[in-house]
């Protein structure tokens, strides 16, 4: 094999090698851009996955309230040996204005999307407030013996006896079922400004 040939089979080799080291170095760029894409498509669907709907961080929210009048009848008496004592009769009649509230902790709702279903699951509806409206006191009647007074122990304990009772009123006359279906529209308001509720189906559940 003369020079001559020698030189070309040397051009040939590496002309062959550099056309290898492009292909290698194109095959690592397009790796790289596989990779850059999954790795865009996983964030997006990270994100996806913690989509927020904006009710998590309202807390605790009274989606219904019930005005209570509650009347009380406070009847007491010294007694001995089980008689009442003449003169130490004392009685009042009077009642308050109650408002309860219900409601839920927004934080402890939890939903899921299961293809275009969405499932909210709902804790236990609770109450949240009971507040006396000191302004709507009325009496009665009142007659008070001077040898059996209303104590402020006594006054604190009919007022809690008004505001349980109040409560039962309220939940017996459907505070806990009003404040479930206000707490599901406002529920599918917020998830209305995500979804379009006209290709997805809220179900809603108990927790």
């Amino acid at each position: 094999m003369n020079e001559k040939q020698k030189s070309n089979r040397l051009i040939s080799y590496l002309k062959k090698e550099h056309l290898l080291g492009k292909v290698l170095a194109g095959l690592l760029i397009l790796a790289a851009i596989v990779a850059v894409i999954f790795g865009i498509k996983k964030v997006a669907f990270s994100e996806n996955q913690t989509t927020k709907i904006g009710f998590e961080n309202i807390g605790e929210l009274a989606t219904q309230s019930s005005y209570c009048t509650q009347v009380n009848v406070t009847d007491s008496s010294k007694k001995l040996f089980g008689a009442s004592i003449p003169f130490t009769n004392s009685k009042y009649i009077y009642s308050y204005g109650i408002t309860i509230k219900a409601g839920y902790d927004f934080n402890e709702i939890d939903w899921n999307e299961k293809g275009n279903i969405i499932e909210v699951k709902l804790p236990e509806v609770k109450i949240l407030s009971s507040e006396i409206d000191q302004d709507s006191f009325k009496v009665y009647h009142e007659d008070e013996s001077v040898f059996n007074q209303v104590t402020l122990e006594e006054n604190n304990e009919a007022l809690t006896k008004l505001k349980e009772q109040a409560q039962t009123d309220a939940i017996e006359n459907g505070l806990f079922e009003n404040a479930r279906d206000n707490a599901e529209t406002i529920l599918t308001s917020f998830f209305g400004n995500v979804y379009d509720l006209n290709e997805y189906e809220i179900v809603f559940k108990d927790k």
